[in-house]
Parts: C-alpha cells; sequence; structure tokens
C-alpha cells in the first residue's frame, strides 16, 4: 500500500495552512450567514440569532479598543507550516526599545499581505524572541469586524480596526512597548503587486505621519522582498472594455478589481493560491518624531519627505540580495 512520504505530508500541511487563512473569512461568512438565516425561517430558535445581535452590539468597539487577543492562538502549529509555504523571514536592523510605542509602517501591500500577516499577526516568524517586549498589533478593514464569529477569530491574533480611534487608543492607553502595524499602500497598491514591481502609492498618504506626530511616536519603515512576486496578474488592455469597467468599480468604491491568479493544490496548477516564493521583511531604524498636538502641512510633508528617504535608503541596502538590480529604485506615486 502506498504510504505519503514525510515531504509529501509537509508539503500538503503547507498547503492547507493557506489554503485556509485564504478561505477562513468566506467559510464564516457564509457558515454563520446560512446558519441565522435557517433558524430565523425554518425554526423556532430564532431567539439565538436575536442574542447574537445583541452581543454583537455590546461588543461593538472592541476592535477599536485594543482587541481580544489569545496567545494560544498566535501560537498555533498551523502558522508554522504556513510560514514555510513560502517561505517567511523576517529581520531587524537595529533593537527596539520596549519603553516607547511604535508605528511600523509596511510596504508594499502585495495582493493579500501574505508576509505581513505571518510575521505580527502570529508568532510563526518568532516575532516576541526579535523584538523581545514589543506587542504586536496589526490593523486591518473594520469590515473584518462586522461579521459574528469572524471577528472572534480575527481579534484572536491580535488583530484590530485601522480606525483613527483605534489608532489614539493603542498609543494612549495601553502603556508602552506597542508596535501598530500598518500597511498604508492598501487595496490601492494591489493593482502594481506584479513580479519585480518596486512601486508604492505613498505621495499622498500622509495620515500615519500626521498620527505619529500627534501622539510623538517613532515610525519604522519595514520592506518585504518577495512579496510582490507571489502573484501574477493578467493586465487588460488600455481603454478596453475590462479596463474601463476596472476603473469605473474604483472609482465607485476605492477598490481597483485585479484579474490576479497563482498556483492551485499542486505546484503546476493554476488556482488562487500563492507561489510558493521566499519573503523577507526588513524591519528598520525607528525615525524619532516630536510631539505636535496640531502640526501644520508643512511640518506633515517635511516628516513624511524624511520617511520616504528613509525607506528608499533601506531599500538600496538591502535590494541586491533579494535580486533586485542596483539600478532599480522605490517608484513612488
Amino acid at each position: 500500500m502506498f504510504l505519503p512520504s514525510k515531504k509529501d505530508l509537509k508539503t500538503a500541511l503547507e498547503v492547507f495552512a493557506l489554503f485556509h487563512w485564504i478561505s477562513i473569512a468566506f467559510i464564516i461568512t457564509t457558515t454563520v450567514t446560512i446558519v441565522n438565516l435557517y433558524l430565523v425561517v425554518f425554526t423556532p430558535y430564532w431567539p439565538v440569532t436575536v442574542l447574537i445581535l445583541i452581543w454583537l452590539a455590546f461588543d461593538w468597539k472592541t476592535p477599536q479598543r485594543g482587541g481580544r487577543r489569545f496567545t494560544c492562538v498566535r501560537h498555533w502549529r498551523l502558522w508554522k507550516h504556513y510560514r514555510d509555504y513560502f517561505p517567511l523571514k523576517l529581520l531587524k536592523t537595529h533593537d527596539i526599545s520596549p519603553s516607547r510605542n511604535y508605528i511600523l509602517v509596511c510596504h508594499p501591500h502585495g495582493i493579500l499581505a501574505c508576509g505581513w500577516f505571518g510575521h505580527f499577526a502570529t508568532e510563526a516568524s518568532g516575532f516576541s524572541k526579535i523584538f523581545p517586549g514589543i506587542t504586536p498589533y496589526v490593523l486591518t478593514l473594520g469590515a473584518f469586524f462586522w461579521m459574528p464569529f469572524l471577528r472572534e477569530y480575527v481579534m484572536s491574533a491580535g488583530i484590530c480596526s485601522v480606525s483613527q480611534s483605534s489608532i489614539d487608543f493603542l498609543l494612549t492607553h495601553k502603556g508602552t512597548g506597542n508596535m501598530i502595524i500598518v500597511v498604508v499602500g492598501g487595496l490601492a497598491e494591489c493593482r502594481y503587486s506584479l513580479p519585480g514591481s518596486s512601486t508604492l502609492v505613498l505621495k499622498n498618504r500622509s495620515g500615519f505621519v500626521r498620527t505619529a506626530l500627534q501622539h510623538g511616536v517613532a515610525l519604522i519603515p519595514a520592506y518585504a522582498f518577495g512579496e510582490t512576486d507571489l502573484y501574477d496578474q493578467h493586465i487588460f488592455t488600455p481603454g478596453g472594455f475590462v479596463n474601463r469597467f476596472q476603473k469605473w468599480f474604483r472609482s465607485m468604491i476605492h477598490i481597483y478589481p485585479c484579474a490576479f491568479y497563482g498556483r492551485g493544490f499542486t505546484k503546476k496548477s493554476w488556482g488562487l493560491l500563492p507561489y510558493s516564493r521566499p519573503v523577507t521583511t526588513i524591519v528598520g531604524e525607528p525615525l524619532p518624531m516630536p510631539k505636535i498636538e496640531n502640526p501644520s502641512q508643512e511640518i506633515v510633508a517635511k516628516y513624511h519627505a524624511l520617511y520616504i528617504d528613509a525607506l528608499r535608503k533601506l531599500f538600496d541596502q538591502h535590494k541586491t540580495k533579494f535580486g533586485i538590480s542596483e539600478t532599480q529604485e522605490l517608484e513612488i506615486i
């Protein structure tokens, strides 16, 4: 009888870990919706749905108040398989003191921000050992906290809302040693996520600088080499029907619908799993910020330019180690 080898089992577990992460939001949302509709329409147990909605209303602001993390979830063995699938690697260039708070600014977003999740929402890369005394808070869209059970699952990994009130709370009510992780390019950067690309949506995104100035916290640039190599995209003919639809869709809800694709459950198949390609994230030196409660636009622009210079320096110092040409530069749009 044929028995799979240890290597085959490890590969299968890695693929399962990625499939779980990519599909869990859809699975939980669909299951919760169908079950509650069934309870309300076809059974006398509609009070269960009412109780869930009451709890949701009562607990609505928790994602903006530091969330509800569970250390055991961050240490799941599943995340080790997630890390090894690519693999992921987290490196620091400077020590970070737990006596202060920080905003870690991540680039690029990529298609699904695979590296950022693995490094900072789990302990797969050994975050607590690399940055002892630092508590990471990954910030994401508030929509992830609208669905019961999905929100509990997301918060258990230490993920919170990216709203301004959430950021203010984390920087003022949780003491020191807190690191807020933001991917400032957001979904707008997905359209530029192509293998070999180093294009960042950053020129007109200065809100994170203003927030850092208001709270007097340091900004830390971080760049994930390989994040944009995890998916391919089909680029439609400029001016064609599909391209016009993409632009219309973006103008309506500010999300650019990308025709991205990767691999399937096997390496040579087509699908929506990311390619198994290494992603190495370099965390740079903290950039100190003065505390200014109401910074002017000129001051914000000054420190925004200083941040971009620090990010370019980080990129240029390490790019050749990851197969990027010495002549290739960051393109800031």
